[in-house]
């Protein structure tokens, strides 16, 4: 979520600001070093990834290779592909403060940043929360229809930006701390916030799509797994016991219940089952703004401070993975992957805490409410 990396030199683990002019020319992500004569030092070995962008590689296999990282060491055996342009959204359609910001800084985020002070919403505010996870739904469900071998992850993502716009929303995550597309894909050992490219998804992969969309001053957050053509029955469990622990979680949120807990009730499900749930990246209150209080973790025993209320908005996004419940990140900043290059799942609803309960606002609409890998089990 910053342009600060790790410099790429060998041997050499530096914080690093500088990125190389010809990377960012050809849209190749990372490429940080720490200093000037870092750059010249390895710029024999490095410039060698620009004629790999290029495909200007040695022989028609070569020409293939695309590793904008070459001294990165990859943890499983998905490997990023190269990207298409940035989207646009039309000016008509009402944006977030950080959409035009140079660094994507959400400005209004950040003044309340550090606050534990949970926002009750009034009955506008529902209605306005209401409309935008009913599109952000609506999108998801677009995400869904064309997600299958041979698609490519770019392809999802000019689909989800088009049903944007057809729904007058914005892509809550373009440009979010210069994120560069409109929605996240995250495809095997990747445990969230994968950036959309080329790769085209083969037979067996899983597919996380995570769709924020930002709707007349609300957004509306959700994400599902989808199995892509034949997937082993070991990942269809996966995909399935990460369901049941947002299910069960979602089941204990009522007034009174501690945020706290949450995280009790998934580690209790996914530990049963062999599996790890990742600490890193937790749930979230949402409303107008894309990411506020309560922090909502996901691990059990964790010290998030709040109690629900009639009227909290927020997400519950557990990410649960086969092996080690630690996690990576690619030098693009964003794409954080399992440790052990294992595979993980995802899944994510917007919920509303009523008197009695809670709302789940970004519900599916059909087929019972139930995420559409069971159309397929």
């Amino acid at each position: 979520m910053s342009t600060q990396g790790v410099c790429e030199s060998p041997n050499c683990s530096k914080p690093a600001k500088l990125q190389c002019p010809t990377c960012i020319k050809l849209g190749i992500p990372g490429s940080f070093f720490c200093s000037q004569e870092c750059f010249k030092e390895n710029w024999k070995g490095h410039k060698i990834i620009h004629s790999l962008a290029k495909g200007e590689g040695g022989n028609e296999n070569d020409e293939k290779i695309y590793n904008p990282w070459p001294y990165f060491q990859f943890t499983g055996k998905l490997r990023p592909f190269p990207q298409s342009s940035k989207r646009t959204v039309p000016s008509s359609i009402m944006r977030p403060d950080y959409a035009d910001h140079p660094q994507g800084y959400p400005v209004s985020e950040q003044a309340v940043k550090g606050t534990s002070q949970i926002k009750v919403l009034d009955d506008e505010e529902i209605e306005g929360m209401k409309v935008a996870c009913k599109l952000g739904r609506e999108v998801l469900d677009e995400a869904a229809r064309v997600c299958d071998v041979g698609v490519t992850t770019d392809e999802i993502d000019r689909v989800v930006h088009e049903a944007c716009i057809e729904r007058d929303c914005y892509p809550s995550p373009l440009n979010y701390y210069e994120f560069p597309k409109s929605c996240c894909t995250s495809v095997n050992e990747v445990i969230c916030h994968g950036i959309p490219d080329t790769r085209p998804l083969e037979d067996g992969d899983l597919c996380n799509v995570d769709i924020t969309v930002y709707h007349r001053g609300f957004h509306g957050d959700l994400n599902e797994t989808f199995f892509v053509g034949n997937v082993s029955e070991k990942h269809k469990n996966l995909v399935k016991v990460t369901y049941e622990c947002l299910d069960k979680a979602i089941k204990f949120v009522k007034p009174g219940e501690k945020y706290r807990d949450i995280g009790n009730i998934i580690q209790k499900h996914a530990q049963v089952n062999g599996y790890s749930v990742v600490k890193s990246y937790c749930g979230h209150g949402i409303h107008r703004l894309f990411h506020t209080a309560p922090n909502v973790p996901h691990y059990a025993k964790n010290k998030a401070i709040g109690i629900m209320k009639p009227g909290h908005s927020f997400t519950i996004e557990p990410m649960i993975s086969e092996g080690t419940w630690k996690d990576v990140s690619w030098p693009d900043q964003w794409t954080a992957v399992t440790a052990d290059g294992l595979w993980s799942a995802q899944f994510e609803q917007t919920l509303l805490v009523t008197d009695t309960g809670c709302e789940i606002m970004t519900r599916r609409r059909s087929n019972n409410g139930l995420p559409h890998f069971m159309d397929k089990m």
